[in-house]
């Protein structure tokens, strides 16, 4: 079982630092398996979306789960084809209802395009009402969370973002814990690419320690102070991933593993306008953009 550690967010509410990701896993019946097993392996943080069309699983598993509802920590995220004001209100209680919570720990914005000040006004309206402990936002560059502080006046409690060994947005992390605003880190694996489970100088650093690429991978990211939410729809990885509390990486270790930034997305570029539109076109275009 899990030796959970958790952060605080600006909001005085407490987030397991550790999580479990649903991205990729449509199936209903594999994602309330890996949810249910999840649970049962100490996971106390589930991170799902309605783009990942896996909440009524999620939901049911937390349902079936001999874990408290007040013990688990239900991310969900808001699809851009919903970025309205009226529209997100709606999306909100679309997604309470898949889930069938009467509150959400975390809601985000998961992509920075379309009416991101009218969905937004509709999530800080949502946590005032209650049906949403904290809101935040995803993939949002340093300028974009500026932005959304000075058009709202409020501050996001989380930033869920891109980072890995290859990927470190060091800035970006930065910046944002200067504001005091969660980093949260989606791919910490980069899905495998670049060997990262075989990667040599990552290998050196695991039999140091005894233990494996990822779960240095992990501990690395912990000790950044960042949240992190593994996916994986193995119980075999999930125990695995878990084991990473129980030891600390030193200060030259966590130099080296700073060295391996490609400083490149291993997806796309969230301010490159043609991604963005061979990615979300359809879901823009439901907003008439």
């Amino acid at each position: 079982m899990i030796e959970m550690e958790y952060v605080k967010l600006n909001d005085g509410n407490k987030m397991p630092q550790l999580g479990l990701g649903l991205f990729q896993i449509p199936n209903k019946d594999e994602a309330k398996r890996v949810v249910s097993e999840g649970l049962s392996e100490g996971y106390r943080l589930i991170d799902t979306a309605a783009a990942y069309y896996n909440e009524e699983a999620v939901g049911k598993a937390i349902a079936e789960s001999n874990v408290k509802r007040e013990d688990i920590f239900v991310t969900s995220k808001l699809w851009i084809n919903k970025y309205s004001y009226e529209k997100a209100l709606l999306g909100i209680d679309e997604s309470l209802k898949k889930l069938g919570v009467d509150y959400i720990d975390l809601y985000l914005l998961h992509q920075p395009y379309g009416d991101i000040a009218g969905a937004w006004r509709a999530l800080i309206e949502a946590k005032k009402a209650g049906k949403i402990r904290s809101i935040g936002i995803s993939n949002f560059m340093p300028d974009r969370l500026l932005d959304l502080e000075l058009m709202s006046g409020v501050k996001p409690a989380v930033n869920q973002i891109e980072v890995s060994p290859w990927y470190q947005q060091k800035k970006a992390v930065l910046y944002n814990q200067s504001r005091n605003i969660q980093v949260e880190a989606w791919a910490p694996f980069a899905e495998g690419k670049h060997q990262i489970f075989k990667n040599e100088k990552i290998a050196a650093i695991a039999e140091k320690y005894g233990k494996s690429n990822s779960q240095v991978i992990l501990r690395w990211l912990i000790q950044r102070e960042l949240v992190v939410i593994p996916k994986t729809v193995h119980k075999e990885r999930m125990r695995e991933n878990a084991e990473v509390f129980d030891f600390k990486l030193d200060e030259a270790d966590m130099k080296e593993m700073a060295s391996l930034d490609m400083n490149e997305s291993q997806f796309f570029d969230h301010r490159d306008p043609i991604a963005i539109e061979n990615i979300f076109g359809a879901s823009l275009r439901e907003l008439k953009i």
